[in-house]
């Protein structure tokens, strides 16, 4: 499944010369507009995203599925995300304590593919203060070992794999190509982000 993930600057997306993909994973940090050109561009099946502390406290559009806190299965694979970052200041949407993070994550179910803008504590962390990860993730992560963990947030493009995790910073777009059982079937397309 040939996938493209976007993250928290509009100015580097839309540039790929990469052809049609199956899905897109939003990450955070982008304006709306920079979502309807990339599936414009991309003309993926489905688009999936999750909200970064950036971002404003209001639905996506019709073309991008939430992944926050919750459960959707495309093309053999289960997708689950969460939105947001750590609280590093008093007001804002999508920030999270850490102990919070942890609770809501101890009895989340096993996904394959888990798209976050935070990335876990420990892993691809740009300092301890705005940049803190996440270590509700790091302990998903352990004990769920997902395929793919794909974070924003960071500001950078690195992979770092755990057991069988591989975690995936983005920075931009990248695009990898998942691994599906042989037994997946492709959902319908995404709704155009002109109707």
């Amino acid at each position: 499944m040939k996938a493209i993930a976007i993250a928290d600057d509009d100015s580097l997306v839309g540039h790929l010369d990469c052809g049609p993909v199956d899905v897109l994973l939003c990450l955070g940090d982008l304006w709306d507009t920079s979502l309807e050109k990339a599936c414009v561009r991309y003309s993926p099946q489905k688009a999936f995203g999750v909200r970064g502390n950036h971002d404003a406290d209001v639905p996506f559009p019709h073309f991008i599925t939430p992944l926050h806190y919750t459960l959707e299965l495309f093309g053999g694979l289960k997708f689950g995300g969460f939105n947001g970052c750590w609280r590093y200041k008093p007001r804002g949407h999508h920030l999270y304590e850490q102990e919070e993070v942890t609770r809501m994550l101890r009895h989340f179910p096993k996904v394959d593919v888990f798209v976050a803008h935070n990335s876990p504590r420990g892993i691809h962390e740009r300092g301890g203060d705005t940049h803190q990860g996440f270590e509700g993730f790091l302990s998903y992560i352990e004990n769920t070992q997902p395929r793919y963990f794909f974070h924003g947030h960071q500001h950078l493009r690195s992979t770092t794999r755990i057991g069988d995790t591989e975690i995936i910073g983005v920075f931009g777009e990248t695009v990898i190509q998942l691994e599906t059982d042989a037994s997946g079937r492709q959902a319908a397309p995404a709704p155009s982000p002109a109707t």
